[in-house]
């Protein structure tokens, strides 16, 4: 009796503790966590706080962390973009439409991020070329780039996560014009991730990515992107020339992609929690994949 009684209190302490965990970002987190930027689990509804949102991301009752709310990307056979959030903070240039949240900072210069998310890929997915996320600096109205950071897949490495870094400034002169400016890009070299992230048993649980993002000081190479899962460090750089001597604007927006280039190959969805940004590591919740307590246990 005494061992399930135990395991029932476990069980309980385990579920408490989810749900807490779930509800990561309450009204006074910028008290709780004066490092953390930003913070959304999506309990409440701060959509609109993003400068846009596009396409079928909606957020959604029971299908975040521990069957709370969370955002879901859903694709139907053909489709390229499963939807985004992009979040802007810091200076951003005037006109441009990169508007913080209400409440979020307004004046900094970002020259170093770390930005954490809990993601969940159902069962049965294929992956051909797939977007998640990108750090940039954002210089101008027509939203012309210094430098971004993706995570991402690609064709050659589509079932596992790789950092690959750009950068759009030769001396202190930001080379590239408008978005994603492809015929000034300077690749800096992918980082290769080694866990099979799109493939079983990874598929249908919860994985939490953090991505850290460093600018290089002027006219060094010493910039920084590196990535972790589940708190384990999968790939980086740390020898990065960024944005040269450039320094108008810091790190100004992070984009939350759901987008196949190719178009989905099915109707196939995947689901988002607990986005954090902060000037600090974030790190993970031990017991975000823990098992929930079984509904029917009873002390004998």
């Amino acid at each position: 009796m005494k061992y399930a009684i135990s395991f029932t209190i476990f069980c309980l302490c385990t579920s408490f503790a989810l749900k807490s965990f779930a509800d990561e970002c309450p009204s006074n987190w910028k008290t709780l966590h004066p490092e953390w930027i930003w913070c959304d689990d999506f309990e409440t509804d701060k959509t609109t706080s993003y400068f846009e949102r596009t396409g079928p991301f909606n957020r959604t009752a029971g299908v975040g962390l521990n069957n709370s709310f969370g955002m879901q990307s859903t694709f139907t056979t053909g489709l390229l973009d499963g939807g985004s959030l992009k979040l802007a903070f810091g200076l951003t240039p005037p006109g441009s439409g990169f508007t913080p949240p209400t409440g979020v900072d307004t004046s900094t210069k970002f020259r170093e991020v770390y930005y954490r998310l809990y993601i969940k890929i159902q069962p049965g997915w294929t992956n051909p070329n797939s977007k998640l996320t990108r750090a940039t600096v954002v210089t101008s109205n027509d939203w012309s780039q210094a430098m971004i950071s993706h995570l991402w897949s690609d064709s050659s490495h589509n079932n596992v996560l790789m950092s690959d870094p750009v950068s759009c400034v030769s001396g202190s002169t930001v080379q590239c014009i408008g978005y994603n400016d492809f015929a000034h890009f300077n690749w800096l070299g992918a980082s290769v991730g080694t866990t099979a992230f799109f493939s079983p048993p990874i598929l249908g649980t919860w994985k939490c990515i953090e991505h850290h993002v460093k600018l290089n000081d002027a006219g060094q190479s010493n910039g920084i992107s590196e990535f972790w899962i589940d708190d384990r460090l999968e790939a980086g750089r740390s020898n990065l020339n960024f944005v040269g001597s450039y320094s108008a604007f810091g790190i100004n927006a992070i984009f939350f992609e759901n987008y196949i280039n190719s178009g989905s190959p099915q109707a196939q969805s995947r689901y988002w929690d607990n986005i954090v940004v902060s000037t600090q590591r974030i790190g993970c919740n031990p017991s975000a994949n823990a098992l929930p307590a079984p509904a029917n246990l009873r002390v004998l």
